[in-house]
């Protein structure tokens, strides 16, 4: 996997944007429901399963425009640690149970026994599908993929498939 779920957020968040928040500042800040989210699954090397990760995401509560700031952190139980910030979009499907997230965040990465990713930067990018219930609660299936956008020679990607809960704060 390339930088193509990178893309994929960057094209739905800028058209989500342009069609509905520009009437009241295409970037304006708007108030959403701060999050905590817990997150579990398998590492993914070339394919190869090579590990778990358990990882937590603070998403705070104000957006601007469809962009919610965001921050991470994730350990491997191959003792890789990555730590990022960056921003989530999110939609909710027609009955507002069911929605779908898609996410970029730049972070820094610190090899333990898992594989050489070739840069300290790593960008984090990904989604999510799952329910949300009436208190808000959301219960998901999510996959992200990390790498470091060529700024190195050694670029392999690595990818985590993971079970995720999200409980609002507010």
């Amino acid at each position: 996997m390339d930088g193509t779920l990178a893309a994929i957020a960057l094209i739905v968040g800028l058209t989500d944007m342009g069609l509905n928040h520009c009437g009241t500042g295409c970037v304006a800040a708007n108030d959403v429901d701060s999050r905590i989210a817990i997150s579990g699954g398998s590492v993914l090397f070339q394919e190869n399963n090579i590990g778990e990760e358990l990882y937590l995401r603070y998403d705070f509560g104000t957006a601007y425009g469809p962009f919610q700031p965001s921050v991470g952190v994730s350990a491997t139980s191959n003792g890789d640690y990555w730590l990022g910030a960056g921003a989530v979009w999110t939609t909710h499907f027609p009955g507002d149970d069911v929605f779908i997230q898609f996410h970029v965040m730049p972070g820094l990465f610190e090899q333990g026994n898992g594989p050489d990713l070739g840069h300290t930067l790593q960008i984090r990018s990904g989604f999510e599908i799952g329910f949300e219930a009436a208190n808000g609660w959301r219960w998901g299936i999510g996959y992200d993929h990390r790498s470091n956008a060529d700024l190195a020679e050694v670029n392999p990607g690595m990818e985590t498939l993971q079970l995720r809960l999200s409980i609002p704060l507010d």
